[in-house]
């Protein structure tokens, strides 16, 4: 199961535990792909999710060197 993110989660973190944070959640997308493709995942909304959580956490990122 995927946790949801939001945004207010990311801000104010420093840029190692956001690198971390992204590794991880980089590596649940590609698993997530590869149980897709063999038919064992159940739950299609995960991908998305897991997109938008790297999303925000390359969003805050990008502001915090701002």
């Amino acid at each position: 199961m995927v946790e949801y993110n939001a945004m207010s989660d990311f801000k104010g973190k420093p840029k190692s535990e956001l690198d971390q944070k992204l590794m991880e959640t980089r590596e649940k997308l590609r698993a997530f792909r590869f149980a897709m493709t063999g038919g064992k995942q159940k739950n299609v909304k995960e991908g998305k999710m897991l997109r938008k959580d790297i999303a925000r956490i390359l969003t805050a990122r990008a502001a915090s060197k701002i």
